[in-house]
């Protein structure tokens, strides 16, 4: 992809937030990097992460969350399409996907507030060199920017959210009558994780910030970005080992022990599919996507473009009910009340209805979650090929070649596998059968390990104002397991270390963790630790609490109908 071609002093030009806002109005997608202005409307199309990415991060600093999923060239690539500078420390908009609404510009406000807006921001980078998620809303405050206030009052509404309740949204002063069920469990989560969490101001969160950059300087001197290629070939071995014995017991007729070693080999390949896909093996964009897509598609069936484009958006929206597509699951399970409003998934684009079926199922969730999990890998095999089939995917940029890559893996997957193994070894519908369901049965661990680190995990929107750190931890566990055990859980035991640095190789993850611990006492997040077991207690014990108040709120429905006072409601 051709990068554009930008003069220094148009790359250089300063522009106000006002004037980042009035281009947001006008439809451009704008994100902050370093301080410098992204225009990212020419690559948005063919990002290799998907645009649902880019989209949540309009108007806002992107600084952290760039850093943690791409490496250097891709940030190289990102700073070719700088149309501008902003000074000072940057307070986030509401990007559009998710509700937020901007103001047109008008080149004539640039008489009231260039001049005294310059001058504040300068005088409040002396203190701060370091580009923040929030903009300090104190070095604002001056006569000259009151001024402008009043002269523009009627345009000055803040930000708001029209797909969710957050601490904003709720004022305190509000009288609770006035408030609707759903919004006051709302509210007293927003209002739990507020009490145990570092407070939203400035100061706070910027403190955390750098604190993280610094943690990521130390862990880039360890070396701990550096992959240990043993210990992959370690995951070789153990791979041929799992596809013979699954060949060996096929030749003996043993259908059911050589779908079992198979569920086993493919449970195995996704740990590694995941380090490549987030180019945590080389570092290198081509080779670590070949990588992921030899083993996602030639030899588990399923589209590492798919799940690329879906796990970047949840590590950029972690447990967010509207966006993030990991904890999107109706009508099967709901991990939070907000789930009852029939919320708009921004990801899927469509309603996620709360209908008759999904009521009846929520309230049992507790009791399906391991029985719906065990079919888990048949959905997947759904996601990818719809993936591939509306090419959902980048059609020109870097990424161009994905698809068709991945669809010739699918065809040598499903003739390897469907064909030359289920059809040519087996001889009876019955064995067929049984070692399909038993194969992708086996692999029922690594879906409760996926929804183990999130789902028991707060789903509360505390706002824009919440930095990229503490967010991460706020809505992400960790598994504490004996270190021998770490095969079996393949790094995803370590999710909340992960989600904070990404590329990490999973290996090093371990080493991580006593790092990880020491930056969250320093700055004050609880970091979410528990036992296998206790972790899935606490998971099924969310699932029961959404169940009982899905139950509450079916049975005052129905005793509203019956009282003929819907209307009075």
């Amino acid at each position: 992809m051709a990068l554009p071609m930008r003069s220094n002093t148009q790359q250089e030009a300063i522009l106000s937030p006002r004037q980042v806002e009035g281009l947001i109005a006008d439809g451009r997608k704008i994100f902050i990097l370093d301080n410098k202005v992204i225009k990212a409307d020419a690559f948005l199309k063919y990002h290799p992460g998907g645009d649902k990415t880019i989209m949540h991060m309009v108007g806002r600093d992107a600084t952290d969350e760039v850093y943690a999923l791409h490496s250097a060239d891709a940030r190289h690539r990102m700073a070719s399409y700088q149309i501008g500078t902003v000074l000072g420390r940057w307070q986030n908009f509401l990007p559009p996907i998710q509700g937020g609404s901007f103001r047109t510009f008008d080149a004539n406000e640039l008489v009231v507030e260039t001049e005294p807006e310059l001058e504040s921001i300068s005088s409040s980078q002396n203190s701060s060199s370091q580009s923040s998620p929030i903009f300090d809303l104190t070095c604002w405050e001056s006569k000259d920017l009151k001024r402008r206030k009043r002269i523009a009052s009627a345009d000055t509404s803040s930000i708001s959210s029209a797909s969710s309740v957050s601490s904003f949204d709720i004022n305190e002063s509000q009288e609770p009558a006035k408030l609707s069920h759903l919004d006051t469990l709302t509210k007293d989560a927003v209002d739990l994780d507020i009490s145990k969490y570092p407070p939203l101001d400035s100061r706070s969160q910027d403190a955390i910030v750098n604190k993280y950059r610094i943690l990521n300087d130390r862990i880039r001197a360890e070396n701990l970005y550096q992959c240990n290629y043993k210990s992959y070939l370690i995951e070789i071995y153990r791979y041929i080992l799992l596809f013979s014995m699954c060949l060996l017991f096929l030749r003996w007729g043993w259908y059911g022990t050589s779908g079992m070693f198979m569920g086993m080999f493919w449970h195995q390949l996704v740990f590694t599919a995941h380090d490549a896909g987030h180019m945590g093996i080389t570092h290198n964009f081509t080779t670590d996507t070949v990588i992921g897509i030899f083993i996602a598609d030639f030899l588990g069936g399923l589209s590492l473009g798919w799940w690329k484009r879906s796990h970047n958006v949840h590590h950029i929206v972690t447990n967010s009910p509207e966006h993030d597509p990991d904890i999107e699951h109706m009508p099967f399970f709901a991990v939070s009340h907000r789930f009852f409003s029939s919320l708009r998934s921004t990801y899927y684009d469509r309603i996620m209805t709360y209908d008759p079926f999904a009521q009846f199922v929520i309230q049992y969730q507790h009791y399906l979650y391991y029985p719906i999990l065990t079919l888990g890998r048949f959905n997947l095999y759904r996601l990818s090929w719809e993936y591939l089939i509306f090419g959902l995917g980048p059609q020109k940029g870097p990424a161009w070649w994905h698809r068709w890559l991945e669809i010739a893996g699918q065809l040598f997957f499903w003739t390897w596998f469907g064909y030359g193994l289920l059809y040519s070894n087996i001889p009876s519908a019955w064995g067929r059968f049984a070692f399909v369901m038993v194969s992708h049965m086996v692999t029922m661990p690594l879906h409760v390990q996926i929804t183990l680190s999130h789902f028991a995990m707060s789903t509360a929107d505390l706002g824009i104002h919440e930095s990229f750190p503490q967010k991460m931890l706020r809505t992400t566990m960790d598994v504490d397991c004996p270190e021998w055990l770490d095969f079996l859980h393949g790094g995803l035991q370590f999710q909340a270390i992960h989600h904070l640095y990404p590329r990490i190789p999973r290996h090093n993850l371990r080493r991580t963790q006593k790092l990880v611990q020491e930056f969250c006492i320093d700055v004050g997040i609880p970091y979410a630790l528990y036992g296998f077991v206790d972790g899935n207690k606490e998971v099924i014990g969310r699932l029961k609490e959404v169940g009982r108040q899905a139950a509450i709120l079916a049975q005052c429905q129905k005793v509203i109908v019956e009282r003929g006072e819907m209307g009075h409601h």
